[in-house]
């Protein structure tokens, strides 16, 4: 019985978060990795909605609010809503691309702050 029981047990420790840039996990990885402050939003959306998730960046600072949209207008494509009340990104930009490269890029050429010592909400003040 032991045997069973270890065979049904998972350990977590050896779970790997999959990367690919809709998954939550990764995205939030990728940009603290390149010094962003990320606050993870909301990740309940129902079944029927595109959107996957929601991150705010640079929080306290530029405030950029990040929602993932998978399979929107029933199109087999991966989107991310850009919306920082019209500071930095027009209302309804979206950024179409499969490289979280991109995103950073986006991200710094717009002017946000990823430097956590200079946000209020970053660990290395």
């Amino acid at each position: 019985m032991n045997t069973e029981k270890a065979k049904r047990h998972f350990n977590w420790s050896e779970h790997k978060i999959s990367n690919k840039i809709k998954t939550a996990g990764y995205f939030i990885k990728r940009l603290k990795d390149n010094g962003f402050v990320v606050l993870k939003i909301w990740n309940a959306y129902s079944d029927s909605d595109p959107r996957r998730w929601t991150v705010l960046v640079d929080p306290g600072v530029t405030s950029v609010y990040i929602t993932c949209f998978t399979n929107k207008n029933e199109k087999r494509e991966v989107l991310f809503e850009m919306n920082d009340g019209g500071n930095n990104f027009h209302s309804g930009f979206f950024l179409k691309t499969d490289s979280i490269e991109v995103v950073i890029n986006e991200l710094i050429g717009k002017g946000i702050n990823n430097d956590p010592a200079a946000n209020p909400f970053g660990k290395n003040k």
